[in-house]
């Protein structure tokens, strides 16, 4: 299987460098990817408004935090995304912000899916290359645990609504409602729960 460690080392991103990847790619109407369609185009311009807005936003919960702060160990955060995914833009500032809280424990890096293929075919969900994905790697960049792409319950709605409703753009303004309501709290919740079990 693949190389966590090599990946993350030298593949990897941080977030700012991210970021700064996905602004410089839509100045020249691009994003990442191979579909630089209008569709992706505009899904990229709102999901750095989103992960602008989460950034400014999100509170890190006392549970959350306490859990971070109990790792005796470090560990490093692989995870896979794209610019233009909309649940990206709502959960991977929130990796920002569990790194920023103890960067002496936790190191993030990104990678991109569909520069990555091997990597996230060995980590589908529901046989589908559904992104963002944590693959938390201990400080030999051995896999320990994977989380994503989404919170269960989350992943659960989505079902459901993809039972009832076939338009996109309707489905995408439930997801993102259901974030906005949330303010990454479940997520917090799942990873919390992750980390705990951790030393």
């Amino acid at each position: 299987m693949s190389n966590y460690s090599n990946i993350f080392v030298n593949e990897g991103m941080t977030y700012s460098g991210y970021r700064d990847l996905i602004d410089s790619l839509l100045k020249s109407n691009k994003t990442t990817g191979e579909d630089n369609s209008e569709a992706m185009l505009h899904y990229s311009k709102m999901n750095v408004q989103r992960m602008s807005r989460v950034d400014k936003t999100v509170e890190l919960n006392d549970a959350f935090i306490q859990a971070i702060n109990r790792l005796k160990n470090s560990y490093q955060l692989l995870v896979i995304s794209e610019g233009w995914c909309g649940d990206a833009a709502q959960i991977v500032p929130l990796f920002d912000k569990m790194t920023q809280l103890a960067p002496e424990k936790l190191s993030l890096r990104l990678v991109l899916r569909d520069k990555n293929l091997p990597l996230i075919d060995a980590h589908l969900t529901n046989g589908g290359r559904a992104i963002p994905v944590l693959l938390l790697l201990d400080a030999q960049g051995e896999l320990i645990s994977k989380w994503g792409p989404r919170p269960d319950i989350l992943q659960h709605l989505l079902g459901e609504w993809k039972a009832e409703i076939s338009d996109m753009f309707e489905l995408a303004e439930r997801l993102h409602l259901w974030y906005a309501r949330d303010k990454t709290q479940t997520t917090q919740q799942e990873l919390t729960a992750l980390i705990s079990k951790l030393e």
